[in-house]
C-alpha cells in the first residue's frame, strides 16, 4: 500500500496529498461497527521506505501539479474519443451489411445471432430466438414453396362447371371450398362476410327484332343478358358508333345525324359497357346493343357476352350504403344505372342488321370485322329496331371469403390479396386463375409463417369475393360496411383477377405508391416464357408509361378510387389481341390450356403478388413511393400551364393550384428527412411515420364532396369534375370552345383541386403545429 501512495505522490508532482485511512476492528462483545477514520499526510510511523520524515515540510511547493492534472485529463478524453469511434465504425459496417441484406443488393455476411460483443476464444452460450428472415431469403422461400401443379388443381375445380352465378349453387359451393382450404391452412383467422344485396337476372327470353313493312323479324334471341338494363320494349332506327367513345358519339353528331330516339349498335372494347351504355343515353338514344367484333375478338362469330350497365361498382339499390339489410335504408337508386334498354347480341346478327341497313357507310377506321358496315339508314328507310328486355330483381346473399395471417409487431395494418370468386359461364380467365393463385398464396404464406419462423410484421389478408360480375359488388360492399377502420388500417390492395389472358406481354394498373416496388418484385422474378430474364426485361425501363388507368370493371378501383388504398392490379396478355372468351360461356378451363405456358404464368403472377405482400409486411419502413405523387402532379402541372394566360383573362388564376403543389413537394421532403433522421427501431416513432406514409392515398380523396353523391373521389383516379383530368378537358375547351365553357364550374374545379392538394401537404407535414397554412 505504501509504494503505491508512492507511486501516486509521484505522479502528482511529489506532493503527498491528503488521504483517508478507514480501519474496522472487531470488538470483543462481537459488535464489528466500530469505524476508525483518520486523516493524515503520511503514515505516523514514520515515513515510508527510502524516504525522509515529514516529507511535505521539507521539499518545496509543487509547481507543475496543475498543468500535470490537464494532461491526464486529455488523455483521458482522447482514449474515450479513440474507443467511441472505434465502436461507431465497427457498429456502422454492421449496419451497411444489415442494410445490404435486407434489400439483396450486397452479400450478408453478418449473423444476426451471435453477438458481435463476443470474444472470440469465449464460447458464448446461444441464446434461441426466432429466426432472421433478410429479404433476399424470404424472397427465395416463396419462389422455392410456390407450385405449379397446386395451381393446376385449383384451377381443375371449374372443369365441366358451367356457371357459378352469384348467391346460386356454384358460388356458394366454392365459397366454402375456399373456407374449407383457408381452414387447412392454418391461417389465424377464417371467416365469412354476409351481404344482402339486389341482382337483377335474366327474365323470359329478351330479343332483338327488326321491323319493316309492318312485319317483325326476330334478328337473334341470346342466352346472356346485360344486368341493370331497362326492362320493357323499345323501337329505334339503328345507329353504329364503333366503340361507343365520346369522340365517337361526336363525329356522328358532326354528321347532322340526330340519335334521339335511336337505338346504338357498338362494339366491345377501349371502355366499359357501362360507360358506353351512359355515354348513349347522354345522347338520346332509347336502346343500346353490344357485340364482340372479330378483327378484336377472334373466333367469336356465334358468341354473345354477359355484362352489366351499372356506371358504378356495388350494389346499385343502396348507394354509399353497405348492403347488410336493405330494411335498415330508405328506397334509392344508384344515378349510374342506365334507364335505357341494353343486349349484347353476337356479331352475326350484326352482320345479318348491317345488310338491312342502307345508309351512309362507315369511316375507314371504324370497320372492323363484320362485312358490309353502315352507320345509319338512308332518309328514305322506315325499318326500325325493336329491343325487348324482360329481365327481373331478385334478392340475393352473397358470401365475402376471408382468412388471416396476423402480424406481429402491427396486426392492426395490412395488405389485402383478393380475386373475384363468381362467374356468369364458367369463368376460368375471369374468376378460377385468380382464386387458384388466391388459394396458392395463403398456402404459401401460411407455411413460411407456421413452419419456417417468419414473422411479418403487419397482417395479410386473403379476400374471395362474390358478385363481382356485376360491378365488383362484394368488394364494394366491405368497403362501404367497413369504411371507418379500412381506410386507417389496410395500406395496400393486390388484385388476381383475370391475372393470364396471354402470354406475350403485361398488363399493369397500379397506384404510383405501388410502382417502385412493383418494379422491384418484376426484376426478381424470371419470365416463364422464355430461358433467361426477368419479368423486367419483358417490360422494359420504360414500363410506367404504359401503365393502364384501372377501369370500372376491376375489383381494385373501388379501393383506390373509393377508400383511397393504394392497388396494384396486373396480368399477362397478348399485344393488341383480346382474350376472346372473357364473359362468355366459352370461357373453359379448355380454352385457356391453349396457352401452354397457363400454370408457369400462374406461377410467375403469383410470385410477383406474393413479393410485394411480404415486402410490405417484412420491412421496417412501409413500401410506399410517397414521393411519386409529386412528379405526377407535376406532370399535370405542365399539361395545365399552357392556359394559363386563357384562365387569367377569364379573371382567374392556375398560380395557387402550382403553388399548392410545391407546398406538396416540401412536405414530401420534411417527411423523407424525418425518416431518415428517425431511430429505425423505435416501434413509436416508426409507427408515426408509417401511417403519415400510408395516408398520402386517402388524401387525395377530396373531402369536399359526399361520398353519396360522388364515391369515386380521387383526384387523380375518381370519376366526376373534381378529378384533375376532368379539369384539364375544361381547360382545353377554352382553346377549342370558350363559349362552352362554364366558369363557375371552372372555378369550382381549381378550388376543390387546389384545396385537395394543399390537404394532402398539410397531412403529409405530420402534427398540426408542423403545417402551413400559407401558400
Amino acid at each position: 500500500m505504501d509504494h503505491a501512495r508512492a507511486a501516486i505522490s509521484n505522479l502528482f508532482g511529489g506532493e503527498p496529498m491528503l488521504y483517508t485511512r478507514f480501519s474496522i476492528a472487531r470488538q470483543t462483545d462481537g459488535d464489528n461497527s466500530h469505524v476508525e477514520m483518520k486523516l493524515s499526510a503520511d503514515d505516523d510511523e514514520g515515513g515510508e521506505i527510502g524516504r525522509p520524515e515529514h516529507l511535505h515540510a521539507s521539499m518545496p511547493p509543487p509547481q507543475r501539479s496543475g498543468k500535470n492534472l490537464c494532461f491526464l485529463i486529455i488523455a483521458a478524453l482522447l482514449l474515450l474519443l479513440i474507443g467511441f469511434l472505434i465502436g461507431y465504425l465497427s457498429y456502422r459496417g454492421r449496419m451497411q451489411k444489415a442494410s445490404r441484406c435486407l434489400d439483396g443488393s450486397g452479400k450478408c455476411e453478418m449473423t444476426p445471432t451471435t453477438s458481435y460483443l463476443a470474444d472470440d476464444e469465449t464460447e458464448e452460450e446461444e441464446v434461441p430466438g426466432p429466426p432472421v428472415f433478410y429479404w433476399p431469403q424470404l424472397r427465395d422461400l416463396l419462389s422455392n414453396k410456390l407450385s405449379a401443379s397446386h395451381l393446376e388443381d385449383s384451377l381443375r375445380q371449374r372443369t365441366n362447371q358451367y356457371s357459378f352465378e352469384a348467391g346460386q349453387n356454384g358460388d356458394e359451393s366454392t365459397a366454402s371450398y375456399i373456407h374449407d382450404q383457408f381452414t387447412s391452412f392454418l391461417l389465424d383467422e377464417v371467416w365469412n362476410d354476409e351481404h344482402y344485396i339486389k341482382l337483377q337476372v335474366k327474365g323470359s327470353n329478351n330479343k332483338v327484332s327488326i321491323l319493316e313493312d309492318g312485319k317483325e323479324e326476330i334478328l337473334e334471341s341470346p342466352d346472356a343478358y346485360v344486368a341493370y338494363s331497362e326492362s320493357g320494349s323499345v323501337a329505334g332506327k339503328p345507329v353504329y358508333v364503333n366503340y361507343g367513345l365520346k369522340a365517337d358519339f361526336q363525329k356522328v353528331q358532326k354528321l347532322d345525324v340526330s340519335l334521339n330516339g335511336t337505338i346504338i349498335i357498338f362494339r366491345a372494347g377501349k371502355i366499359t359497357l357501362a360507360e358506353k351504355v351512359a355515354n348513349a343515353k347522354e345522347a338520346g338514344a332509347v336502346g343500346a346493343l353490344m357485340y364482340l367484333d372479330p378483327s378484336d375478338y377472334k373466333n367469336t362469330d356465334a358468341l354473345v357476352p354477359f355484362g352489366h350497365a351499372h356506371l358504378g361498382t356495388g350494389d346499385p339499390f343502396t348507394p354509399g350504403f353497405p348492403s347488410f339489410n336493405h330494411t335498415q335504408f330508405p328506397p334509392v337508386e344508384s344515378s349510374g344505372l342506365p334507364r335505357i334498354a341494353v343486349q349484347t347480341i353476337s356479331s352475326q346478327a350484326v352482320a345479318k342488321l348491317f345488310r338491312k341497313m342502307d345508309g351512309e357507310q362507315c369511316l375507314p377506321e371504324w370497320k372492323g370485322g363484320v362485312i358490309g358496315c353502315k352507320v345509319m339508314l338512308s332518309n328514305m328507310s322506315k325499318m326500325t329496331v325493336k329491343l325487348s328486355v324482360n329481365n327481373v330483381m331478385v334478392d340475393r346473399k352473397i358470401l365475402n371469403i376471408f382468412g388471416a395471417i396476423k402480424g406481429f409487431e402491427e396486426p392492426d395494418r395490412y395488405v389485402v390479396i383478393g380475386a373475384q370468386r363468381d362467374s356468369w359461364g364458367p369463368g376460368a380467365a375471369k374468376a378460377g386463375v385468380g382464386t387458384a393463385m388466391l388459394l396458392e398464396l395463403a398456402r404459401v404464406i401460411s407455411d413460411i409463417v407456421k413452419y419456417d419462423g417468419y414473422k411479418p410484421r403487419r397482417s395479410i389478408i386473403f379476400a374471395s369475393w362474390s358478385a363481382g360480375e356485376y360491378g365488383a359488388v362484394g368488394a364494394t360492399e366491405w368497403l362501404e360496411g367497413y369504411s371507418a377502420t379500412l381506410h386507417a388500417k389496410a395500406f395496400t390492395y393486390i388484385n388476381l383477377d383475370a391475372a393470364v389472358l396471354g402470354f406475350n406481354h403485361m398488363k399493369i394498373s397500379a397506384s404510383p405508391l405501388l410502382y417502385t416496388l412493383l418494379e422491384k418484385a418484376i426484376k426478381g422474378v424470371k419470365d416463364p416464357t422464355k430461358d433467361s430474364g426477368s419479368l423486367y426485361d419483358r417490360v422494359g425501363a420504360d414500363w410506367v408509361k404504359t401503365v393502364v388507368p384501372l377501369g370500372l370493371d376491376n375489383a381494385a378501383f373501388p379501393f383506390l378510387a373509393y377508400a383511397g388504398i393504394p392497388v396494384v392490379s396486373f396480368g399477362f396478355c397478348n399485344k393488341d389481341e383480346e382474350y376472346p372468351f372473357l364473359g362468355t360461356t366459352q370461357d373453359t378451363v379448355e380454352n385457356l390450356k391453349t396457352n401452354d405456358k397457363l400454370y408457369a404464368l400462374m406461377r410467375a403472377a403469383a410470385e410477383v403478388a406474393g413479393q410485394i405482400a411480404l415486402r410490405l409486411t417484412h420491412d421496417h419502413e412501409l413500401f410506399l413511393d410517397f414521393e411519386r405523387y409529386d412528379e405526377e402532379l407535376l406532370a399535370f402541372q405542365e399539361k395545365f400551364l399552357p392556359y394559363d394566360r386563357d384562365v387569367r383573362a377569364l379573371g382567374l388564376t392556375l398560380k395557387w393550384l402550382f403553388f399548392a403543389r410545391g407546398d406538396f413537394r416540401r412536405a414530401t421532403d420534411a417527411l423523407r428527412r424525418d425518416i431518415t433522421n428517425s431511430d429505425r427501431e423505435n416501434r413509436i416513432v416508426r409507427r408515426a411515420l408509417n401511417d403519415r406514409i400510408m395516408k398520402v392515398e386517402y388524401d387525395f380523396l377530396s373531402p369536399y364532396l359526399s361520398p353519396k353523391v360522388a364515391p369515386f373521389r380521387h383526384i387523380f383516379f375518381g370519376k366526376g369534375s373534381h378529378t384533375l383530368q376532368s379539369l384539364l378537358e375544361n381547360l382545353q375547351l377554352l382553346t377549342t370552345s370558350r363559349d362552352s365553357v362554364d366558369v363557375n364550374k371552372l372555378k369550382e374545379q381549381l378550388a376543390l383541386a387546389t384545396w385537395t392538394i394543399k390537404g394532402a401537404a398539410n397531412a403529409l407535414v405530420g402534427d398540426i403545429w408542423d403545417t402551413d397554412n400559407e401558400f
